[in-house]
C-alpha cells in the first residue's frame, strides 16, 4: 500500500498521516516536505525533482516487500500485524546518487515537483528500515495530490487500489477562498510544464479561470500575453498560500502583472471577469455547457443590408472550424461577427478582424448580446494579421481582390484548419492552390438551399438563398518517427 498525504497549504499533517509517516520505510516528497515531516529513524527518503526515478524506487519497495511476504509466510506461516513486509533496497544500490528522469503529468502547487530543490536520490538505513517498517510507502504532496498532482502517476503505475490517498486543500479552493468566491463554475487549467497558450486562450474566453502556474509561465507572462487582448480582466496572485508570515494574495490588472518578479513562491493565479463572477447556480460544476444550439438565425445578430452569413454556411463552418475550449480562432473580414459569436460560444478565444470602422462596432454589439467576450482588431488583411498571435482556426469571409494571399498568409499560420467561403466562382481555384501549396488536405462543396417562405392562400413557396462555396484545408497531424533500436 502506498499512503499519499496532502499536506495542505501550510497546515500541520493530520495524526493519521503523522502515524503513516512514522510507520513508513520509504517516504516521497519535495524536499519542502520532508524537512516539515518528523521522518522515522533509518527510513529511506527521496528528495523529489522529476518523478520517473522516484516510481522506479517505489516499485523495487513494493516488489521487494511482497516477496518477502511470501517468503516469510513460506517459511513461518502468516503473521499477525504484518504489512506489505520485506526489505526493498536493490542489491548493490549506493546510498546517495543522482535521480533523473522525466515525467509528463506536470501540475502545479498539487505536483511532485520540488520547484528549485536539487535532484537527488537519498538513503539512510535502507535495508534496516524496510526490515523494521515492512516496506511500507509514503508520498508526501502539497494540496490535493488528487488534483493536477502525483496520484494519477501513481494510480498508472500502481493501479488505484494500492493507493491510501488523504488530500489536503487544494491551492485553487485556498485561492478562491481568500477573495471569497464559489469554484464550482471555475474552469482550472495547468500551465506548469505546459504550453502557456491554453491557459491564455481559456482566460480569454472564460469570465473565472485559475491556472496552475510553474517555472516560465507565472504571473508576469500570463499578464503580459494577456494585457490589451482580454477586456475587462483582473489577474489575482496567490503566493506562499498557508504561511503565516509570507502568503500573499494581491488583485492586478494583466500590465501591471506583466512588469513585476514574482519569484517562485506563487501557485495559482485567478484571472476574473469581475461582472459576471457570480454565475447561477448549476448540476454539473466546472465551464459551461456548450451552447444548447448554434447556427443561430440571422436575425439574432445586427447585420447591414443582409451581410452577413447564412445559417446553413455557419453550421457547416462550425463543424470544420471545431472550436473548442483552449483554441484561438481568426475570423477574417467579420463583417457582422456572426461566425466569431458563434465560435466563441463554443469556448473558443476569438479575434475578429474587419477593415471598417462601423462593422467593429457591430461585432462588438453582437458579442455583447450573446454574452461572449471577441476581440475585435481594426485593420486590413493580409497586413494586419502580422500583430497577431498564430490561431488554431481561420475562417475567411470577406476578402475581395485579397482573398488568394489572405488565405495564403493564414494557412501558412493556422495550426489546424482554414475554412474559407465565397461567393465569387472565379476564386475557388486560386484559394483552392492556396491551400494546396500550404500542405493542407483541402475540400469544398457548393451550398445551395432553398428555405420555406409563406404565400398568399396560406400555401408555402422554397425561396432560394444565394449559393455559396465553401472550401476548408485541414493541417495533416505531425507524423514522428520512431528512434531506431
Amino acid at each position: 500500500m502506498i499512503t499519499v498525504v496532502g499536506t495542505g497549504t501550510g497546515a500541520p499533517l493530520p495524526p493519521d498521516a503523522e502515524a503513516a509517516v512514522a510507520g513508513a520505510a520509504l517516504v516521497v516528497g519535495a524536499r519542502r516536505h520532508l524537512a516539515a515531516a518528523r521522518l522515522p529513524e533509518g527510513a529511506e527518503r527521496i528528495v523529489l525533482g522529476p518523478l520517473a526515478p522516484a516510481l522506479d524506487a517505489i516499485a523495487r519497495c513494493l516488489d521487494q516487500a511482497d516477496g518477502t511476504e511470501e517468503t516469510d509466510r513460506a517459511e513461518n506461516g502468516p503473521r499477525a500485524g504484518r504489512g506489505e513486509g520485506g526489505a526493498c533496497e536493490e542489491p548493490g544500490q549506493p546510498g546517495g546518487r543522482e535521480a533523473r528522469g522525466q515525467h509528463g503529468d506536470r501540475g502545479a502547487q498539487e505536483t511532485y515537483e520540488d520547484r528549485g530543490a536539487e535532484e537527488t536520490y537519498e538513503s539512510r538505513g535502507a535495508q534496516e528500515a524496510y526490515g523494521q517498517q515492512g516496506g511500507r510507502v509514503v508520498v508526501l504532496a502539497s494540496g490535493d495530490p488528487g488534483f493536477f498532482g502525483i496520484v494519477r502517476a501513481l494510480a498508472e503505475r500502481f493501479g488505484s487500489r494500492r493507493l491510501d490517498v488523504r488530500p489536503g486543500v487544494s491551492s485553487v479552493a485556498t485561492a478562491f477562498a481568500r477573495v471569497g468566491l464559489p469554484w464550482d463554475d471555475a474552469v482550472v487549467v495547468s500551465a506548469h510544464g505546459r504550453d502557456l497558450r491554453t491557459a491564455v486562450h481559456v482566460c480569454r474566453s472564460r469570465p473565472k479561470v485559475a491556472v496552475l502556474t510553474g517555472p516560465g509561465s507565472g504571473p508576469a507572462e500570463l499578464g503580459a500575453a494577456l494585457a490589451h487582448r482580454s477586456g475587462a480582466r483582473v489577474l489575482v496572485v496567490a503566493s506562499a498560500l498557508g504561511d503565516p508570515a509570507h502568503e500573499r494574495v494581491e488583485q492586478v490588472t494583466p500590465a501591471e502583472a506583466a512588469a513585476r518578479d514574482w519569484g517562485t513562491a506563487v501557485s495559482v493565479v485567478l484571472c476574473l471577469d469581475e461582472s459576471r463572477v457570480l454565475a447561477p447556480v448549476r448540476t454539473v460544476a466546472g465551464p459551461a455547457a456548450g451552447p444548447d444550439r448554434w447556427a443561430l438565425d440571422e436575425s439574432e445578430f445586427a447585420h447591414r443590408d443582409s451581410m452577413i452569413s447564412k445559417f446553413e454556411v455557419r453550421a457547416l463552418a462550425l463543424a470544420r472550424l471545431g472550436p473548442r475550449l483552449g483554441d484561438l480562432v481568426w475570423d477574417v473580414g467579420a463583417g457582422s461577427g456572426s461566425v466569431a459569436v458563434e465560435c466563441a460560444r463554443f469556448g473558443a478565444a476569438v479575434t475578429a478582424i474587419e477593415k471598417t470602422r462601423d462593422g467593429c462596432d457591430r461585432i462588438r454589439a453582437n458579442a455583447g448580446a450573446h454574452g461572449v467576450d471577441v476581440r475585435v482588431v481594426h485593420g486590413a488583411a493580409p497586413t494586419v494579421l502580422s500583430d497577431l498571435e498564430d490561431p488554431d482556426a481561420v475562417f475567411i469571409g470577406g476578402g475581395g481582390r485579397e482573398l488568394p494571399a489572405i488565405v495564403t498568409v493564414c494557412a501558412r499560420r493556422a495550426r489546424r484548419a482554414v475554412v474559407v467561403a465565397m461567393a465569387a466562382l472565379d476564386r475557388v481555384p486560386a484559394v483552392r492552390d492556396a491551400l494546396d501549396a500550404a500542405g493542407f488536405a483541402c475540400d469544398g462543396v457548393l451550398l445551395q438551399s432553398s428555405r420555406l417562405a409563406p404565400l398568399p392562400g396560406n400555401v408555402t413557396r422554397l425561396a432560394a438563398t444565394n449559393p455559396v462555396f465553401l472550401l476548408w484545408g485541414v493541417r495533416p497531424p505531425a507524423r514522428t518517427e520512431g528512434v531506431p533500436q
